[in-house]
């Protein structure tokens, strides 16, 4: 029986990498099922690929049994595919396993932080809900957009994920036990191999010497892409004679100009901007050897990677999360770290002199395009694992596996304390045993002592009168931690110094404060009476 799917992704001339790929793997879908394309609301698709596809709108989808199949990535043009993989579940392919940019676009960037923060506790709980503050704060660093991954509200209602890469899998999996994940290869075309002579006439036309030894960064150049690593490698003796074209949009957020002057080799970078489809080709194959780092990752299979592999250029990539799944034979792994700039320029200076080397990499990079990324195989591994995973039903609804925060990082302490013993008349240097009782009401679990560091103990503080200095203070230890709902009782025994006229009960963080001033439980007992 033919399957049926529905396929929703952004398309041209949506500028995006998935709108590009979805453009190819459609046409091989379609020789292996009966493929239907959902439009995206408030999206334009070009009239060739109307003519061809006939885009239905969106309110269509997954009618008549027909298996809605989402591609979804982390900017903007995803917001209509991710709420209706919401209303309509069915299969996504996760090009970006973290999604937090997304839900930025959606919410802060609109405006909303309470929708924002909302999300966040759906998909995180409590750290979410912490992440959410520091944004009212003024944070905006990217910790959060990295470790957050702000996906599993989406991914938890679907049938089964496609991802790109063995890493991905188990990373999903790691997080969704109960989720159907499968690793499938992404579609890239192989194309024609490096053009010499459009390469020499790309270097002329931008200006590029034609006798030095050329390095490239390609795509849209974010700080995680890594390409200050490359600049300052560029100074080192061991490329000095290199030159580096960089070859797409370049993110505000990343000051190029600044550092390309710091480093001291302006007259050897040259910043291209975007670059249509044939001339991003031919930057390529005017290039020796081609730098594509990455940290943090949010999970991706590079598009412009593979079109790198694809041309026939070897490949430098960080020795980390999915790229260290690269085969040696065309990728040189370069470490993170204090010898990231150091290890990169002496890999590259080395291999610049092999060119031996170089070509038997660029046959090697085509041949793993041409064996693991052909269209036709990604296409016939998706549409099998549709028709698997497209008979399962969504997992059941299960809640967060978030352990509770503890004292070292919750700083909202809700909790009750009763003390028997400590009632007045205590007359002055009478010794009693006194009975307490902590019971832990709040969201965070109460770390032991021992643990210093966020650790509770309580103490004992004999007062002159109820506002008064201290006179003589007792500690006692929280052996033990005290989770949400559970309380901890203990005794000890302390004699009324003659000069005291109040008791202070309560329990501290070590090195933070009392309880009291962060919402938590202290008893007080005026003894003159």
């Amino acid at each position: 029986m033919t399957l049926s799917i529905d396929y929703v992704s952004p398309l041209p001339p949506v500028r995006s990498g998935i709108s590009d790929y979805s453009r190819d793997l459609l046409i091989e879908l379609a020789q292996l099922a009966d493929v239907r394309v959902i439009q995206v609301p408030d999206q334009p698709v070009e009239d060739d690929l109307v003519e061809r596809w006939h885009p239905v709108p969106a309110e269509r989808c997954g009618e008549d049994g027909r298996l809605p199949v989402y591609q979804m990535g982390n900017n903007r043009h995803h917001v209509g595919v991710l709420e209706l993989a919401m209303q309509r579940p069915g299969i996504v392919t996760l090009h970006d396993l973290v999604l937090h940019h997304l839900l930025v676009e959606r919410t802060l960037a609109e405006g909303d932080l309470d929708g924002y923060r909302r999300q966040l506790i759906e998909d995180h709980g409590w750290i979410g809900e912490m992440a959410g503050r520091a944004r009212r704060w003024g944070e905006t660093g990217s910790a959060t957009l990295f470790e957050l991954p702000a996906h599993r509200s989406l991914i938890r209602r679907q049938r089964g994920v496609l991802v790109h890469s063995r890493w991905a899998a188990e990373l999903v999996r790691e997080d969704n036990p109960d989720l159907a994940v499968r690793a499938v290869p992404m579609a890239m075309p192989l194309g024609e191999p490096a053009d010499a002579g459009a390469g020499k006439a790309f270097r002329e036309r931008y200006g590029l010497p034609t006798d030095r030894p050329l390095l490239g960064s390609f795509g849209f150049q974010t700080p995680i892409k890594r390409t200050e690593v490359v600049i300052e490698a560029l100074a080192l003796p061991e490329l000095a004679a290199a030159h580096l074209v960089i070859a797409g949009e370049v993110s505000g957020a990343l000051d190029l100009e600044a550092r390309i002057d710091r480093a001291g080799v302006a007259d050897r970078v040259h910043v291209t901007g975007f670059l249509d489809y044939d001339d991003f080709l031919a930057a390529i194959g005017a290039c020796d050897v081609c730098v594509n780092l990455r940290y943090p990752t949010a999970g991706e299979t590079s598009a412009s990677l593979l079109r790198v592999l694809a041309v026939g250029r070897a490949v430098a990539v960080s020795d980390y999360a999915q790229f260290a799944e690269l085969p040696d034979e065309f990728a040189v792994k370069v470490p993170l770290g204090e010898r990231e700039v150091r290890s990169l320029a002496a890999q590259l200076g080395q291999l610049l002199e092999q060119p031996d080397r170089l070509a038997t990499m660029a046959a090697a990079a085509r041949d793993f395009v041409r064996r693991r990324h052909d269209p036709t195989r990604a296409a016939q591994a998706v549409v099998d694992a549709c028709a698997e995973l497209g008979r399962l039903d969504p997992p059941a609804e299960r809640p967060l596996d978030v352990p509770p925060p503890t004292t070292l990082t919750w700083l909202e302490l809700g909790g009750r304390m009763r003390v028997s013993g400590g009632e007045a008349p205590w007359a002055p240097g009478e010794l009693r045993r006194l009975r307490v009782s902590m019971t832990n009401d709040g969201a965070c679990r109460w770390l032991p002592t021992t643990e210093e560091a966020g650790g509770v103990l309580v103490e004992l503080q004999w007062r002159s009168h109820l506002e008064g200095a201290a006179v003589d203070r007792a500690w006692a230890d929280l052996p033990r931690e005290v989770v949400p709902g559970d309380s901890y009782d203990f005794e000890i025994e302390t004699r009324r110094p003659l000069d005291a006229e109040a008791l202070v009960i309560e329990p501290h963080v070590i090195g933070v404060a009392g309880f009291s001033s962060l919402g938590g439980p202290r008893w007080v007992q005026d003894l003159a009476g």
